[in-house]
């Protein structure tokens, strides 16, 4: 049996960064798949340390908390900088996704098409700090901390996917980010994760087609 076991609903939503990350780093993992129906009976929820999902098992370890599972993966993989400064600035990026992250999420479920425009005139806004970073590391032709893939990547990849599909053309303004997500996403083993039905055929939010 894989050693880790992610239970989340049907979609990429917050697990599609430690998806990719596993997948990346070579692991096997098992799904256990929760529906709107079976998760609103209750118990599951209720067994949830906040109520919430993502769970995710590493052998006899149970976690909950999206950023706090990919900050273990990070340990567990050596993800998370070489030494104490770029482990700080790899904390740093994966804050700033999850603040854009939250945006969007609000976006996707609450009123959606009334905040889209608003959304996509601000969103520049909220890219401009990545493409900063990238543009501070080695001209932007590495990973967006040092020299070597952290958790961040592929929590801000994931992220950046994501908007090229709810707003087409959006990182045509950002070279560096446009090649950055071209270059990490033929990574030969994400690349084939990426190809595969079970993240091409999982809808990115939930609560829409998308």
């Amino acid at each position: 049996m894989p050693p880790y076991t992610i239970v989340y609903f049907p979609t990429r939503g917050r697990c599609e960064a430690m998806r990719m990350l596993l997948a990346d780093q070579g692991q096997s993992w098992k799904e256990e798949v929760v529906t709107k129906e079976s998760w609103l009976q209750g118990p599951l929820k209720a067994s949830c340390l906040y109520g919430q999902l993502p769970k995710f098992q590493d052998g006899d370890l149970i976690l909950y908390q999206s950023n706090a599972i990919l900050r273990h993966l990070g340990r567990s993989f050596g993800l998370y900088g070489k030494e104490q400064r770029e482990a700080a600035l790899v904390d740093m990026v994966n804050d700033g996704v999850e603040d854009l992250r939250r945006h969007c999420s609000h976006l996707i479920h609450h009123n959606h098409e009334e905040d889209k425009a608003q959304y996509v005139q601000e969103l520049p806004g909220h890219l401009k700090p990545f493409e900063t970073l990238l543009s501070q590391n080695q001209g932007g032709q590495a990973f967006i901390v040092g020299d070597q893939i952290s958790f961040a990547d592929y929590n801000l990849l994931d992220l950046l996917r994501s908007h090229q599909v709810l707003v087409p053309g959006c990182l045509d303004s950002f070279p560096l980010l446009l090649a950055y997500v071209a270059r990490l996403s033929a990574r030969p083993k994400l690349q084939a994760f990426l190809a595969s039905p079970e993240h091409v055929n999982r809808p990115i939010f939930g609560s829409r087609k998308i």
